[in-house]
């Protein structure tokens, strides 16, 4: 029996969105050997460990075998640990190869259709929510200062930055409304995994984005309308209709799943890292490749100003916090929350709901560099240690 390639991806999307759920905290002895030593952390978690990637592998290596030697199973679990690492900490070059593809031959990606792009999307959202409990809801409103912040820094100063930018940056209306558009939407979920690598708090990541993605419901049909109703034509209730689809439904179900079968979850999350990339990297190359042509007429004055927003809205994210006293790891986590947009979801909306084609051509763009902006940031930083004791009066999350 043949299988076409579309069939194929099918079957396979719903199970690629799992890597960047936002709760799913890659053990330090899994994905990062410097973490090895016990004691070296991140800040105290928000979001219970209970369904990690690190349980679960451990989890599923115990059941293997009583004794202290290793079997086949676990020799292929340690192996499967090291290749897992590598890819995910590699995405970025993923994301370049793969925008490359794109860009030189974008009938590659032709049956990457809308629905398997919403699919995907949807999918993200849904490993967002197989990792969330309502008491994590609880969480934000328990610490609530680092989270109002960051969803100040997204739906306030991002869009007026983009908007600022294309004026800027002599943009036409159409691509200016897709700078705004950009700046508007929620955090993305690449943001959990770059925090991790940035040495800041996952758990906190999680719940931020987690108050972006809901407040997306109605912050950016809100914003959009407010920004641009005179500009081009907006379908804000459309808008609204795709956010509750792709993103109120889909962690809705996945807290459900969480809390009727979390066997089931359990056993899915030891695979989520090597399959979000795949995600990823499709999602980036697939919105690349339907506006490859535009990109390339577009030169720099689209790429500058693009680049710009994911920039300086990660360095406003850090330095603003430092300087109203929270402590390094949550400023970290800010700033990258701050400049990772979830760009693939502002192109589908683009699509979806603006009459002007040129309108998703920034948020294809803002795919690859709000991937390479955040994980540039997270690389830096891994580097850098962090010492939040040498500032007594730092603000951190669990003193709120």
């Amino acid at each position: 029996m043949k299988f076409s390639t579309a069939a194929l991806a099918c079957a396979v999307l719903p199970a690629l969105g799992a890597a960047f759920a936002p709760s799913v905290r890659i053990a330090p002895s899994i994905a990062n050997p410097v973490y090895r030593n016990p004691s070296v952390s991140l800040s105290r978690p928000l979001v219970s460990s209970k369904s990690s990637l690190y349980d679960a592998l451990s989890s599923a290596a115990d059941d293997l075998t009583p004794s202290n030697k290793k079997t086949t199973g676990q020799k292929i679990f340690e192996a499967y640990e090291k290749t897992a690492n590598v890819a995910t900490t590699l995405f970025p070059l993923w994301t370049v190869l793969f925008t490359g593809l794109a860009l030189k031959s974008p009938q590659s990606f032709a049956w990457f259709t809308t629905e398997y792009f919403t699919a995907a999307l949807a999918a993200l959202m849904l490993s967002m929510g197989i990792t969330l409990t309502p008491k994590d809801f609880s969480d934000v409103v328990a610490t609530p200062k680092p989270t109002i912040m960051q969803f100040l820094l997204c739906y306030g100063m991002m869009p007026g930055l983009a908007l600022g930018l294309g004026k800027a940056f002599g943009l036409n209306k159409a691509l200016i409304a897709g700078m705004v558009l950009v700046g508007s939407i929620n955090g993305g979920q690449a943001s959990n995994l770059c925090t991790y690598i940035a040495k800041g708090n996952v758990a906190l990541s999680v719940l931020m984005t987690t108050a972006t993605t809901v407040g997306a419901i109605f912050m950016t049909p809100l914003l959009c309308k407010l920004l641009l109703g005179a500009v081009v034509p907006v379908d804000a209730a459309g808008i609204a209709k795709s956010t509750i689809q792709v993103v109120l439904v889909p962690i809705l179900a996945g807290m459900t799943a969480n809390k009727f079968f979390p066997k089931l979850v359990k056993k899915i999350l030891p695979f989520a890292p090597v399959v979000g990339v795949v995600s990823t990297c499709l999602l980036v190359a697939s919105a690349v490749a339907q506006v490859a042509d535009p990109i390339l007429k577009a030169g720099l004055s689209l790429q500058m100003p693009v680049l710009l927003l994911h920039l300086v809205g990660g360095l406003v994210g850090y330095f603003l916090p430092r300087v109203t006293g929270f402590d390094e790891t949550t400023s970290r986590t800010m700033a990258i929350e701050t400049s990772m947009k979830s760009s693939a979801f502002a192109f589908l909306l683009a699509k979806l709901h603006f009459g002007e084609y040129l309108v998703r051509i920034p948020s294809a763009v803002s795919v690859v560099w709000m991937a390479l902006v955040g994980s540039l940031l997270a690389v830096v930083w891994r580097f850098i240690p962090v010492n939040d004791k040498a500032t007594p009066t730092s603000i951190k999350p669990d003193q709120m």
